[in-house]
């Protein structure tokens, strides 16, 4: 098996770290800078960063604390919310971050893709598919035939495309990394869908991050266990302190999987 990663997710509203569920009852919960100090000292992998804000003046207080992230970590780390040029993602990785992280802007103009991956190369554009089951014509959600559509503008607006097809798509046209969030369990803490992850990630070549729902250690290890995700990002579980990176990984490795210590 893989060495497989623990990306712990920073929501980020006008300068702090926030949380909701199923992107709604947004609430606060830290500061982003102390909190990313806290995750890598604690031997987290990466770090993801998204503005859920993702106002104009929601991106001049992001580009500031990627600043002062990237000032006090070690480990590569992901940007994303609001990024709808070259230009707004070259802000980003100049500020000091690894990585971008796209996801309304994308659905809405696909090539933004092959231009981010031209310009800074596949391995540094993330796709975020925020992805939620739908019911077929017939009204009906039949676990055989699911379907899920990836939404945009916050989980708000139903696409109507095909979240598995749009991950096709999306690495065909330069993107080097999926992170599939489910909305349907978004800090429900109620366990990854595993369906979801599981069909994404036998759909592409590139690795894929399963987002939406931890809320024990024993789902963080389902998912690794039973799709072929790379990474699990984690939230409202280290966020509310009802674990630890360190916990999680000796856990993991107690049920035979690979991690970075």
């Amino acid at each position: 098996m893989s060495i497989k990663k623990i990306i712990p997710c920073l929501d980020v509203d006008d300068g702090k770290v926030v949380k909701g569920v199923k992107f709604e009852g947004i609430k606060e919960v830290g500061d982003p800078v102390e909190l990313a100090k806290k995750y890598c000292a604690d031997g987290a992998d990466e770090l993801a960063f998204l503005d859920i804000g993702a106002s104009v003046k929601s991106r001049a207080t992001l580009i500031e604390v990627v600043r002062k992230v990237a000032a006090e970590v070690t480990v590569p780390f992901c940007v994303g919310g609001g990024i709808r040029t070259v230009e707004d993602a070259k802000a980003i990785i100049e500020a000091g971050g690894n990585k971008v992280s796209v996801c309304s802007s994308a659905l809405a103009r696909p090539q933004l893709l092959r231009e981010l991956a031209d310009a800074f190369g596949s391995q540094a554009v993330m796709l975020a598919i925020d992805a939620k089951k739908v019911a077929d014509v017939n009204g009906n959600q039949d676990s055989n035939k699911s379907r899920w559509n990836a939404f945009s503008k916050g989980g708000k607006e139903d696409t109507g495309i095909d979240a598995i097809e749009w991950a096709v798509k999306a690495v065909e046209l330069g993107a080097g990394e999926i992170m599939v969030n489910s909305i349907d369990a978004d800090g429900t803490c109620a366990g990854y869908d595993l369906e979801l992850t599981r069909k994404i990630a036998s759909a592409v070549k590139v690795p894929v991050i399963a987002s939406g729902g931890a809320g024990s250690l024993e789902q963080i290890a389902e998912v690794l266990l039973n799709t072929d995700a790379d990474a699990a990002l984690v939230a409202s579980l280290l966020h509310f302190e009802k674990t630890t990176v360190t916990e999680i990984k000796k856990f993991l490795e107690n049920k035979g999987i690979s991690v970075k210590r």
